[in-house]
């Protein structure tokens, strides 16, 4: 099993959830057979079912679930969802059900994962690092924890050689990837149910750190122990790479940016 490839058809059990709308959103952009359950009816789920997305709210047992088979189907659940009875139909009836973290763990082993980690600051990088992966016209999906000004949307299909992750540190989610690069932007108290305290947390983010191969594709916020050797990033003070001189004029925004081995004065 694994093979996400072998999978037709993708029931997602909780899809209007921001996490899970963009893997639906994945699946349906491949080419799959998308449908899912939630309890309410947001603005995102009326946003994936104008995408052809099959959507019910009512937890029962209809013909589309009883049409499905075991084979060929992937069940997805989010943790949120504590009891069900879509769930349990599909546990009884030996379908696979994988969590949505692991799910998007799979998809970062087959792909050149750039993933972006940190207790605050995760949805503004990945968001950031998408837009560039979208200006250099790379091969790439992004899934983003909200939804982007820029794309109008938490997701974004422009082929699947990339993956442009927020790596969630909640219930250790983030330890499911295959991260081939990675930004750490803060390590902060945090999710304190999960972790108990800040050690806890700062543990969990150097077991992350430690999936990227290579110590120069590891971007961490000056000021961060990480555990192993890294590229440091920051803002108005000296790092591998840092801006300074930041100023706004009108609608833009300039700084200098400096890197091991020039300055570009100005950028905008």
């Amino acid at each position: 099993m694994n093979n996400l490839e072998t999978y037709q058809n993708f029931y997602f059990v909780g899809i209007g959830g921001i996490g899970m709308s963009a893997l639906a959103r994945y699946f349906h952009a491949s080419g799959k057979n998308v449908l899912g359950y939630d309890k309410t009816n947001t603005k995102l789920t009326t946003a994936l079912m104008s995408e052809g997305i099959d959507i019910v709210f009512e937890d029962g047992i209809d013909d589309k679930i009883t049409s499905l088979k075991k084979e060929n189907t992937l069940i997805i659940y989010t943790p949120a969802i504590k009891k069900l009875g879509i769930l349990d139909y599909f546990n009884e009836n030996k379908f696979e059900v994988l969590k949505r973290a692991k799910v998007l763990g799979l998809i970062t082993e087959n792909t050149d994962c750039i993933a972006v980690a940190g207790t605050h600051g995760k949805t503004t990088t990945s968001t950031l690092v998408s837009h560039l992966c979208k200006e250099a016209d790379l091969p790439f999906s992004c899934f983003l924890g909200g939804i982007s000004e820029n794309f109008k949307s938490n997701f974004l299909f422009n082929g699947n050689q990339y993956s442009v992750v927020e790596a969630d540190e909640y219930d250790r989610s983030f330890l499911n990837l295959s991260p081939d690069w990675a930004v750490i932007t803060s390590t902060d108290a945090d999710h304190l149910d999960i972790y108990g305290d800040k050690n806890t947390i700062e543990e969990g983010f150097k077991q992350f750190a430690a999936l990227v191969p290579d110590d120069k594709q590891l971007f961490v916020r000056k000021g961060i122990e990480i555990g192993r050797p890294h590229i440091t990033y920051a803002v108005n003070e000296e790092a591998d790479y840092y801006s300074d001189n930041l100023r706004m004029d009108y609608d833009k925004i300039y700084f200098d940016f400096h890197t091991p081995t020039e300055t570009i004065k100005d950028f905008v």
